[in-house]
Parts: C-alpha cells; sequence; structure tokens
C-alpha cells in the first residue's frame, strides 16, 4: 500500500435495500476530491448486516468505478476463515488492490491462532493481493499483537500494512519497533491519525477515515501535509476537522423510567445520521443497529452547525458535488425529525 487517505465508505440504503446509485454517488465524490483509496464493505459500510450477495454486488460496483481512479479495498474480514477465503477469491478476481481482514469477532482466538488459522491461509492462497490486518480489539474482542504481525510481514510480501486501532500508543510504537521502518502503519481512528503521523515512534503513513467520507479533501489534504512535512497546515487542518472527528462514537446520558444510563452511538451511526442531514445519500443503520437518541441526533446537528460556522470551507465540497443549500438545512431543527427515537421507553 502506499501512504494517504482511505475512506472506509458507507453503505447506502433506501427501504431496507442497498443504494447502488447512491453508493456510485459516494464514490464519484470520493474519487473527485482526490482520495488515495476506498474501503468498501468494511464494518463501516455496515459488512455485518449485508447478505453474500449484496456485499459481492458492492465490491464489484467500488471495483468497476474505482479502476484506473484510485486504489481499492474490499472488507473480506469474518469470525470463519472459510468465508474470508472465499471473499477474497471474489475481490482478487475482480481486480480489488487489496483486502480488509478484521480480528474474528467473538469467538476470540489467540494471536498466535489469528495469525496461522485466518491470515496465513488467505495469504498463501492470494499472493496476488494485498491483505491488510486490522486490529479493533475493542469491537472485536481478539488483537493479533505486533509480534505476529512482524512474522507474517517477514514471512509474506502480501502483508506490508496494517490498520491499527487499538487507541493505546504503546501498541503502536510495538507494532514499529517489531515490523521495521518500511512497514506502513494506517490509522483506524481519525481523531489519533495526527499523533500517530507525527510520533516518531509510530510513523503512521495515513488513516482508513470514516469522517472523509464527509470531508475527504480535507482529511487528504491534512494526511498530505503531515507527509510533506509540513505539519503546522496539517495542525490547522486537524483542529478544523476535530468536531467531526468527535462524531464516530457518541455518548448521551439517558433517562429511563428505572435510572439514569448511558447510551453510546456507535460509528457508523452518528456518520450516517450526519450524512442524512446534509443531504447525502445514506438511508439509516440496518439492523440491530437502528437509530440515535433525541440528544445524540441534537449533537450531530449542533456539531455540524458549529463546523459550517467555523469553517464552511470543510462542507463546500458536499454542497457543491451534491447540489445542496447546506446553510438552508443547517438553520432547519427539524432536519433531524425522524433520524432518532422518540423516547427511551
Amino acid at each position: 500500500m502506499v501512504p494517504g487517505c482511505y475512506t472506509a465508505i458507507v453503505t447506502p440504503f433506501k427501504n431496507n435495500s442497498v443504494d447502488y446509485d447512491g453508493l456510485l454517488k459516494l464514490v464519484d465524490f470520493q474519487i473527485e476530491n482526490r482520495v488515495t483509496g476506498i474501503l468498501a464493505v468494511g464494518t463501516t459500510g455496515e459488512s455485518p448486516t449485508l447478505s453474500w450477495e449484496e456485499h459481492k454486488k458492492v465490491i464489484g460496483e467500488v471495483t468497476a468505478k474505482t479502476k484506473n481512479k484510485c486504489i481499492s479495498i474490499a472488507g473480506t474480514g469474518s469470525n470463519n476463515t472459510k468465508e474470508s477465503i472465499e471473499a477474497t477469491e471474489y475481490a482478487a478476481r475482480l481486480g480489488m488492490n487489496a483486502v480488509l481482514m478484521v480480528d474474528p469477532y467473538y469467538n476470540g482466538p489467540s494471536s498466535l491462532e489469528i495469525r496461522k488459522e485466518y491470515i496465513e491461509p488467505v495469504a498463501v492462497a492470494f499472493p496476488e493481493i494485498e491483505i491488510i490486518p486490522y486490529i479493533i480489539p475493542g469491537r472485536t474482542g481478539a488483537q493479533m499483537l505486533p509480534e505476529d504481525i512482524a512474522i507474517l510481514n517477514r514471512n509474506f510480501k502480501n502483508i506490508t500494512t496494517v490498520k491499527e486501532a487499538t487507541g493505546n500508543i504503546e501498541n503502536m510504537k510495538r507494532t514499529r519497533e517489531c515490523c521495521g521502518s518500511d512497514f506502513i502503519i494506517l490509522s483506524g481512528d481519525d481523531a489519533m491519525v495526527f499523533q500517530m503521523m507525527t510520533d516518531l515512534d509510530i510513523k503512521a503513513a495515513g488513516v482508513v477515515s470514516v469522517v472523509s467520507n464527509i470531508a475527504p479533501g480535507a482529511v487528504t489534504k491534512m494526511v498530505s501535509f503531515l507527509e510533506q512535512g509540513k505539519p503546522a497546515k496539517a495542525e490547522k487542518l486537524h483542529a478544523a476537522l476535530m468536531p467531526l472527528f468527535e462524531l464516530v462514537t457518541i455518548k448521551t446520558r439517558e433517562i429511563t423510567p428505572f435510572g439514569e444510563v448511558e447510551c453510546r452511538a456507535r460509528n457508523p451511526l452518528a456518520i450516517k445520521t450526519l450524512m442524512s442531514i446534509l443531504g447525502m445519500p445514506s438511508g439509516g443503520c440496518r439492523r440491530p443497529m437502528g437509530k440515535m437518541t433525541k440528544a445524540g441526533a441534537e449533537k450531530v446537528l449542533k456539531t455540524a452547525q458549529k463546523l459550517y460556522s467555523a469553517n464552511p470551507e470543510i462542507l463546500k465540497p458536499v454542497a457543491d458535488f451534491f447540489d445542496i443549500d447546506i446553510a438552508s438545512r443547517l438553520k432547519s431543527p427539524s432536519i433531524i425529525k425522524g433520524l432518532y427515537y422518540d423516547s427511551y421507553s
């Protein structure tokens, strides 16, 4: 892989079916704003709830649209190695540049098992396609360790990159220590990419971004400035984008008939809510994900209003590409109607 910004693109829905026309518009938007690459059917793309036929069709549409325009990556991770092999075979046959394999979720194999029984069989079967391990223990309950990543990198020419979303700086440093200077670390956390790229003990090379669904140009420029050794320019963009980074997961306190609880709206719920507010192809999430609380949706709207007021240039590409009057939409509190549960009870 190469340094840059890779958008983990959402899967838009209409009436609970994949909105393929909307998907292609989103891909065109990304290409026009010069992202390095697009990740289709990652977890941001709600891969766990797509049928295998939907999964294949989304990969096919994105591959065709991105050909000779940007790098294409398919999410082929699973908690079943057989499924990952089948998905990777399909992605390789279509000509995708790489696949992303999230650590097996729920069944919780050890790091050694993840390497030997999950990643290695795919790497052996498909030496022509780049394989990117995705480390996010907070969502999977499992984690391949830096030492095992380094063994994979040593033994397979098609494993040169990792998507790092542990949130653990020491783990990131250990990955760099084990894997060496040429190994590519991509941040899996928008809010941490600046820190990861400027920390000399990590030296990340970019990000697999959620926020770039909405601000592909700004995130790509921020990463590019850091790659060019222009931290001051990058930091200015980082500060402007921070309100969006804080939306990836939203926590609110909610009142129930039995007392107060914390409600956490996890990715991609908030980003799809914001895309709906802005008028971009999105639709809701597929069950068991649902809607935000009213407080959560209001927070998304207020964040968008704050961002547009302070840095309207961040959202200008959305307005121009999709022909949207963002200012008018953000002035209307009713724009969030239908995007949240009416009550917690």
